[in-house]
């Protein structure tokens, strides 16, 4: 009876708050409206300040992803005895050689490309306005079939149709081109992106020059506990071997790209198709929207070298078919073997960080998500996440 009347005792009442019993035992209250409102909040705020900090984070991304994708090649020469600090120079000088290299083999096709821009602009405008006046005759006509018909009946009602009024035209001015404002723009444009190239360089250096030296930052501050150690250092080779897995795939891909876009435009006889081949391979970074512009300016250029806008719509589809299939077999078998990613997860955070950032977002959209999965695979509280983004 004793025990009967202590457990009725330890039964809830009604008017006691209801309480939820975890099966390890643990008592745990039911989240209240109030934290949830608290956890909108803080995403809006943290959305809010990632819109803000936008050229600091992205410098920053910028310069991990470069210093994690070197960081191998780095190892390497440390291997043949080559210090730390010599190799990080060596790989960085490498680098810079390799663009300047690259720029200037390629300055010829792209001053040539640059020349031809007016002309181009002034054939398509002119088969622009060719087809306006077509579309225009056409519109005459059916708007006199149609004048002629009111006309017959009214004549056959005995009608008279109303006087027409005479439309008044309202023109209104619009601001004039100014080349002084357009020039300043678009300098004050190129300044700022030499300004965060600059960073993002000396970024990559120092993150490289450092070594381990933040990622045994890093495990000291998880904790004394050896299992949590153990999960840090876990964290930081699965991120590692991420990245580098997401970027080797992103320059066999975009090297395929350039290579069969090459091909086919000398196929189809093309001037400078290596500078297109090469804008191809390097707008293909960018998802979805690189290669559809890719297809639209080699496209132009087609029409101004032949002056047919079939060969137009050939020389831009057999680039955007070639993008579309390395794309869509090649990038997704080597990203699912890499990453084991979900597609549609993906594509909602490209979508996500495409609002957010714009171009940027879209070519750092898949290494934030592969680190962002990677953590909750590790990290228990975040496992909803982690089932969420796997393949």
């Amino acid at each position: 009876m004793t025990d009967i009347a202590t457990a009725e005792s330890a039964a809830p009442t009604d008017d006691q708050a209801p309480l939820f019993l975890a099966p390890s035992g643990v008592v745990r209250e039911p989240i209240a409206g109030r934290d949830m409102a608290l956890f909108i909040l803080a995403a809006v705020a943290a959305v809010v300040a990632l819109k803000w900090a936008q050229s600091f984070i992205v410098s920053l991304l910028l310069g991990i992803l470069f210093a994690y994708t070197l960081n191998r090649l780095v190892v390497w020469l440390e291997l043949v005895r080559i210090p730390r600090a010599a190799g990080t120079s060596l790989v960085m000088v490498g680098v810079l050689c390799a663009i300047a290299l690259g720029a200037n083999s390629l300055s010829g096709q792209i001053l040539t490309i640059l020349d031809q821009v007016p002309e181009a602009v002034s054939k398509l405008s002119t088969v622009v306005a060719k087809q306006r006046r077509g579309e225009t005759s056409t519109m005459q006509k059916m708007q006199t079939a149609a004048s002629e018909i009111e006309k017959a009946t009214s004549e056959a009602t005995g009608l008279t149709s109303p006087p027409k009024q005479r439309a008044t035209r309202v023109v209104i001015d619009s601001p004039s081109f100014r080349l002084g404002n357009f020039l300043w723009a678009n300098s004050m444009s190129a300044a700022a992106l030499i300004g965060q190239a600059t960073m993002v360089f000396f970024l990559t250096f120092f993150l490289l020059l450092s070594g381990d030296i933040y990622k045994r930052k890093l495990v000291r501050l998880a904790g004394p506990s050896l299992s949590h150690r153990k999960i840090t250092v876990r964290i930081l080779e699965d991120i590692n071997e991420s990245i580098q897995g997401y970027m080797f795939m992103l320059l066999v891909t975009n090297l395929l790209v350039a290579l069969l876009t090459w091909i086919a435009l000398i196929g189809f006889g093309l001037e400078n198709a290596g500078a297109w081949a090469v804008a191809a391979g390097l707008l293909h970074l960018i998802p979805y929207l690189g290669p559809v512009v890719t297809a639209v300016v080699i496209g132009m250029a087609a029409f101004m070298q032949f002056d047919s806008i079939s060969m137009m719509l050939l020389v831009g589809g057999a680039s955007l078919l070639i993008a579309t299939l390395v794309g869509h077999f090649v990038a997704t078998w080597m990203t699912g073997r890499i990453a084991k990613m979900n597609t549609a997860a993906v594509f909602v955070s490209l979508l996500f960080l495409a609002w957010l950032w714009g171009v940027w977002g879209m070519l750092l959209s898949v290494p934030i998500i592969v680190i962002v999965k990677v953590v909750a695979q590790h990290v228990e509280v975040f496992s909803p996440v982690a089932e969420l983004l796997e393949d």
